[in-house]
């Protein structure tokens, strides 16, 4: 990946629906050339996708935790992550290190929509316990690279 490319991917990033002519103008090649680099970083898995950023308030789930997994044993990250995206409510997850397995993102709309996710999470035959903290202002949500 070049310096084009980097330049490329930030234009995406700020705009995923600009068009090949407006990152051309911004990177300075033309409409087809972004167009081929944009296809060889998507062959190459440097862009993963394209999606929405969409406002939680706006679908309702206002509800917002941060939830610690313990697990029973050694669970493999691909088990628990099975076990995660029966949950809707689970945005993001990942393993960590430290005293908890996982940890992971969750979103609602209100207190009991949480709290039934909760339990469906620690229903889950991997997972030992929980401990949660919810989420009462945003300070900082920066979009991700």
């Amino acid at each position: 990946m070049d310096s084009i490319d980097q330049s490329v991917l930030a234009c995406l990033l700020a705009d995923a629906r600009a068009t090949y002519a407006e990152i051309g103008d911004e990177v300075g090649l033309s409409a087809p050339a972004v167009k081929r680099r944009v296809d060889r970083l998507r062959a190459t898995g440097a862009i993963r996708g394209f999606t929405a950023l969409v406002d939680p308030d706006a679908l309702g789930w206002s509800t917002e935790a941060y939830v610690e997994i313990y697990c029973k044993g050694t669970v493999a990250p691909a088990a628990l992550r099975a076990s995660l995206e029966k949950v809707p409510e689970v945005v993001g997850a990942c393993t960590v290190s430290g005293g908890a397995d996982a940890l992971v993102h969750m979103l609602a709309s209100d207190i009991k929509q949480l709290e039934r996710a909760i339990e469906r999470v620690r229903d889950e035959p991997n997972v030992d316990h929980t401990r949660s903290v919810i989420v009462l202002s945003r300070l900082i949500d920066r979009p991700r690279a």
